[in-house]
């Protein structure tokens, strides 16, 4: 019985962590969490990776930038075109998934982000031996007030 109790709990606990995996989305709309699903997207649509290192819950100009850019329909058209979305989030408040504190983690550490936010453009490789990521560095930007000044800064990137 104790062994039934045992396999029911840590069935109920699994289906807990994924069920929290599956409902963890970006906080903005269009953006991708998963750095796998990006790199797919990025390779089908011939388009670099945009991503946003951000402190969701505390940064006050992540925060900002979300509200002056991200949230505009002139970014999300101009985003469409041109980039593939990631969000990489290191909240205080809400507990990511272990998957993508993982994740996020090691990007950081690659990129060696160590403010907020800060946004990279890249594009990826996977080698087919190992099944590792090289990456193709483009280019950094941080906060913009307005949508024009942030997409011209990355243009620079993509040109």
């Amino acid at each position: 019985m104790k062994a039934l109790q045992l396999v029911l709990a840590f069935v109920l606990l699994t289906g807990a962590a994924i069920a929290q995996e599956a409902e963890y989305k970006a906080g903005n709309e269009g953006w991708m969490v998963d750095l796998d699903k990006a790199y797919e997207a990025s390779i089908k649509e011939g388009k670099p990776i945009m991503a946003n290192f951000t402190g969701s819950d505390w940064c006050g100009w992540c925060k900002k930038l979300t509200a002056a850019v991200f949230v505009k329909d002139e970014f999300k058209a101009w985003a469409a075109e041109n980039v593939i979305l990631l969000e990489l989030d290191f909240p205080r408040r809400t507990k990511l998934p272990e998957k993508y504190r993982n994740q996020n983690g090691n990007l950081q550490q690659a990129f060696k982000v160590t403010g907020y936010p800060t946004i990279w453009v890249f594009n990826m490789d996977k080698d087919k031996n190992t099944g590792q990521y090289q990456i193709e560095a483009l280019g950094k930007t941080g906060y913009a007030p307005t949508v024009a000044q942030f997409t011209g800064a990355v243009d620079q990137f993509l040109n």
